[in-house]
């Protein structure tokens, strides 16, 4: 038996159980108020994340994994045809809805404004990922922390990290400290709290509205902030950006 009474028979006792609450992932925040234009036409009636490739809605893969961990306190901040969203409600009851009204007048941080009571021990979620390695999801964390891909060289959204920090975020960027943005990050108790009054602040100050919600802990509060690299590889999770996209992955869409 360990000092501490942690760990017993290499299994995990209920005081080592209870020494990590501080660390357990309680709840998960989905964002998926936006329209999902450049998935036209299969947007025009369908918000992206309920959309099906091979037979199952992108947006399962992600609550199913959150699930798996014992996550079950999940959010969806819907927006775009925001009733369609009620059919998963069948498959998960669990699932609470928050009413972005803003969602097309403002940029994400309106769905991060709408949310941003949650966000302590919380995951927050593009809903509109196809995750291909559930495992990625985990029940504890130490530090608040952002996935990445590590690049030689992206024009796509990305960080600059330092020591396992992440120092800035651009759009395009190259060398040894280049990591592209992968949309799935997780903030502590107290990073969580500290983002309700920030993400507040930038969402009411000039431009803020014009804003995307990570650009508040990573951009505009950064002093506030230091969100770690958490690494995962190009085949974990897919962002389907475009129809054609869809096509390539699932072929029945080609018809």
């Amino acid at each position: 038996m360990s000092a501490l009474n942690y760990i017993e028979n290499s299994t995990i006792t209920n005081a080592g159980l209870k020494a990590l609450e501080p660390y357990r992932a309680k709840r998960a925040v989905f964002i998926a108020a936006g329209f999902g234009t450049r998935l036209v036409p299969i947007t025009l009636n369908t918000p992206k994340p309920l959309v099906r490739v091979k037979g199952q809605r992108i947006i399962d893969g992600l609550i199913d994994a959150c699930l798996n961990v014992g996550i079950s306190e999940i959010y969806i901040v819907r927006g775009y045809l925001a009733e369609q969203f009620d059919q998963l409600l069948y498959k998960y009851p669990m699932i609470k809805f928050l009413e972005n009204p803003m969602y097309n007048e403002a940029n994400n941080i309106s769905s991060a404004m709408t949310a941003r009571y949650t966000l302590s021990n919380s995951y927050v979620f593009e809903a509109d990922l196809l995750l291909s390695n559930p495992a990625l999801i985990k029940p504890y964390h130490y530090t608040s922390n952002f996935l990445g891909i590590k690049k030689d060289y992206t024009d796509d959204w990305c960080f600059t990290v330092k020591d396992g920090i992440i120092t800035e975020e651009k759009v395009g960027g190259n060398g040894p400290d280049c990591w592209q943005m992968v949309g799935i990050s997780y903030w502590n108790e107290v990073d969580g709290y500290r983002l309700s009054q920030d993400i507040k602040d930038v969402y009411e100050s000039y431009g803020g509205k014009e804003r995307y919600w990570e650009q508040v802990p990573l951009v505009y509060k950064k002093e506030h902030y230091a969100v770690e690299i958490r690494s995962c590889k190009e085949e974990d999770i897919t962002e389907i950006d475009t129809f054609r996209e869809l096509k390539a992955l699932d072929k029945t869409y080609a018809i």
